[in-house]
């Protein structure tokens, strides 16, 4: 390794330092005083071969070290980041490259709580990532082909569910500063665990199946409704079935009795079709032949698909007019359902009067 620099006396003083991570509670944002160490790696890299630049800043990327700038990255001065940062070393050494490896402290604090901080950014910007894989497989849309059958179905959600699981050690490996959303990522994969180990008690697909009767029945959702969902609750309660009552489950799927109806749900009686949200599938199983709901339809489309289908120039606008109900109504999906009934009611009103 060329010109690699960890001094004896930094290594009794990372044991200190190593202390004043290990005590830091996950909500503190400002590093405790004295001023913290920091693993440093500075590299230069040959031009060939080729494929090393690629390889090094995919192995950064695994190994959770943040960019300072170009060349630049650091690490907390923990046994296992060294250990990481002195096999690239070695690595990039072997290839024609140089590198630097020191423990390093800063001027000022601030620059520890933006490096602190920046971790945490980091590694929520995975568990996010990791929570949207799982509910968008639930949801069957995880960007692949449907499964022939049910049994192929299955076995791909246990595929997909042991990635997912392990996709969250690794990263809980390099969150060194308790990143906000860990507990839902873990959440999220757990629920996708259970429902790839028993999928029976969602037994028979809500797909062809015939025309629902709905009359005064409740109909039971996820909780933590969205665009798909509250615009749904609200052609339901308008157009379906007047005396409708909703039930919110947390779990994935939901054992439910015999006047209940599960919607945009796994296995739900009505719920993502071919290329339809929930809202779309509603409209067309129950044959709500209205151009006004067929408008409302593709706005709720390319806003929860996000595959800009129809291009519709609503779309912008209200999506920030949900994601602002949700944000005003918190966790209640009572208030977030009552709140954008009113948006529904509205656009409903306005194409309803724009349509021939």
């Amino acid at each position: 390794m060329n010109d690699t620099t960890v001094s004896s006396a930094a290594e009794g003083a990372q044991e200190t330092s190593r202390q004043v991570w290990r005590a830091r509670s996950p909500g503190t944002a400002e590093p405790a005083s004295p001023a913290l160490e920091w693993l440093v790696l500075t590299h230069q890299l040959p031009t060939q071969p080729a494929y090393l630049r690629v390889k090094v800043r995919r192995r950064l990327s695994r190994i959770g070290a943040l960019p300072l700038k170009n060349s630049v990255y650091v690490l907390p001065p923990l046994d296992d980041a060294r250990e990481d940062f002195e096999w690239l070393c070695r690595e990039i050494d072997r290839n024609g490259g140089e590198t630097t490896l020191a423990v390093a402290t800063f001027l000022d604090d601030l620059t520890d709580a933006r490096l602190v901080n920046a971790f945490r950014e980091a590694r929520a910007a995975d568990y996010s990532a990791i929570v949207r894989a799982a509910a968008e497989l639930m949801d069957g849309r995880d960007g692949v082909s449907p499964p022939a059958s049910d049994e192929e179905r299955v076995q791909h959600m246990r595929s997909r569910s042991r990635t997912l699981r392990r996709q969250l050690e690794e990263t809980g490996e390099i969150d060194f500063f308790g990143a906000a959303d860990r507990e839902a990522a873990e959440r999220a994969v757990a629920d996708l665990e259970a429902l790839a180990r028993d999928p029976t008690p969602c037994a028979g697909s809500g797909a062809g199946r015939s025309r629902h009767p709905a009359s005064d029945r409740v109909w039971v959702t996820r909780a933590g409704v969205k665009i798909d969902r509250v615009a749904s609750v609200w052609l339901i309660r308008r157009f379906i079935d007047p005396a409708a009552r909703f039930r919110f489950v947390s779990a994935p799927c939901d054992r439910h009795g015999e006047r209940e109806i599960r919607f945009d749900m796994f296995d739900g009686e009505y719920t993502h079709e071919g290329d339809r949200c929930t809202f779309e599938t509603l409209v067309a199983r129950f044959e709500l032949d209205d151009p006004a709901l067929a408008v409302i339809g593709e706005i709720v489309h390319d806003i929860d698909l996000k595959d800009e289908k129809f291009g519709r120039v609503e779309v912008g606008g209200v999506a920030s007019l949900v994601d602002g109900i949700i944000r005003v109504s918190g966790d209640d999906d009572e208030q977030r359902i009552a709140r954008a009934a009113a948006l529904f009611d509205g656009l409903y009103e306005h194409f309803r009067a724009a349509s021939p």
